[in-house]
């Protein structure tokens, strides 16, 4: 497990209420969102990748489009190295959701056409992150997310 102190970044988000609601800026998509729990993690992780990470604004997608099994999905946050190729999959949950089993095979599925080198998975209390081995179909573990290359 990765402790990453997403909490510290807190000050990084923007907030705004309107009409009863409360929405927070994406500084990637350059717009505002309902500050759900899961967006809220994502936020904060995005701002972790930029601060203590040294990713590009511009090589951060968020929510893209994917087709698994025959179906329409989209992934939280997917990284690109400088080449522009897929480098790192996020799957955000909200805290109160467990990072278990489901999660990291809702990560799985995701990755079936990208073939990433790195997987993570968090809920912002708990986080994962693993390198992939593709030719020895295996996986290990890290102690922290990959920086950015």
């Amino acid at each position: 497990m990765i402790e990453l102190n997403l909490l510290d970044l807190r000050e990084q988000l923007q907030f705004r209420q309107e009409q009863g609601k409360r929405y927070v800026f994406d500084t990637i998509r350059r717009k505002w969102l309902i500050a759900g729990p899961e967006e809220l993690v994502r936020q904060l992780l995005v701002h972790y990748l930029l601060l203590e990470k040294g990713y590009s604004k511009g090589l951060i997608g968020i929510e893209k489009g994917l087709v698994v099994n025959g179906l329409e999905r989209r992934c939280d946050l997917l990284t690109y190295d400088s080449e522009f190729t897929p480098f790192l999959l996020i799957e955000c949950k909200a805290p109160k959701i467990k990072v278990d089993d489901k999660v990291f095979r809702q990560i799985a599925q995701y990755n079936m056409m990208l073939q990433v080198p790195y997987l993570a998975v968090t809920n912002g209390i708990v986080t994962y992150c693993c390198k992939m081995d593709y030719e020895q179909r295996s996986f290990t573990f890290l102690d922290g997310l990959p920086e950015h290359r």
